[in-house]
């Protein structure tokens, strides 16, 4: 995982909010058994296996476009979206991006940049957010789309990083860190200082990632075992941040019935990460 750089995200101070990491991680014990979580970054470690194997340097070149859908499956941004994004992509440009992004020699926020610009066609930094009004409809709707497109193609940028070299690379999803909106797991952890903001979607990458050393690093530091337990411990306490920040603002919106409707926490969790099957 990148060396941390605080002046990177923060002009001074603690960057991370250790008060409110405990705070979800006591209200996340009270809902989830601790072998529950242990189980859920079990399955973890498994994906990251299979997607070692099957995007290995000797592999990747063969896939065939049904496991690239089942890939695409297992990246929860893009599991609804694999027949799109393969009719429109391809599945050898698809291929070839991902090569280019697993194994190329540039640094990561350089290839980050590459595959998301490669597949979305978009040049801008991922932080802008698109008219939603214009007087041609057509226009603004096409331009919501490759905003939504873009960050999609950020969310399987990170999980491909992360889960074929987790000692290396880190993951930045949508329900972690929302650029446009400013939500997210991590600003519910970090001081309102902590800019996560890049001029790129390389940049932002790059940020997320020192971001979430700091708050490994902090979660070791104050004993807080789900936190750093692993090389996918941080993902599983993060996305327990978000759940129960979800289940909470629901519960307050939300009338009894439409609660019904949200799976049970263990299981958005899963979802999340991407091992709900």
């Amino acid at each position: 995982m990148t060396t941390p750089n605080i002046s990177m995200i923060s002009s001074g101070g603690q960057p991370v909010d250790l008060a409110a990491m405990q705070e979800f991680m006591t209200a996340t014990l009270a809902a989830i058994q601790d072998a529950e979580l242990s189980d859920v970054e079990a399955a973890l470690q498994e994906k990251g296996r299979r997607m070692r194997a099957l995007l290995s340097r000797e592999a990747l070149p063969a896939l065939s476009e049904e496991q690239l859908r089942g890939l695409l499956r297992a990246v929860f941004a893009t599991r609804r979206r694999a027949p799109e994004i393969l009719a429109q992509v391809g599945a050898a440009p698809l291929r070839d991006a991902i090569g280019h992004l697993l194994y190329d020699a540039a640094p990561v926020e350089a290839r980050f940049q590459q595959f998301v610009d490669s597949l979305s066609g978009w040049f801008q930094d991922v932080r802008v957010l698109r008219p939603r009004k214009s007087s041609d409809s057509r226009a603004s709707q096409s331009a919501e789309q490759s905003a939504l497109t873009e960050n999609v193609f950020c969310d399987l940028a990170s999980e491909l990083l992360h889960f074929t070299d987790p000692q290396q690379h880190w993951l930045w999803t949508r329900w972690m860190w929302e650029p446009r909106a400013g939500t997210g797991a991590l600003p519910l952890v970090t001081m309102e200082e902590c800019d996560l903001h890049g001029r790129t979607v390389g940049e932002t990458y790059v940020k997320v990632g020192v971001t979430i050393a700091f708050v490994r690093a902090t979660g070791d530091a104050a004993g807080m075992r789900s936190v750093g337990a692993g090389d996918y411990g941080i993902d599983v306490f993060l996305a327990c941040v978000y759940a129960v920040y979800m289940y909470t603002t629901l519960r307050l919106r939300m009338t009894q019935e439409f609660n019904k409707v949200v799976p049970p926490l263990p299981d958005l969790i899963r979802r999340l990460l991407g091992v709900y099957h």
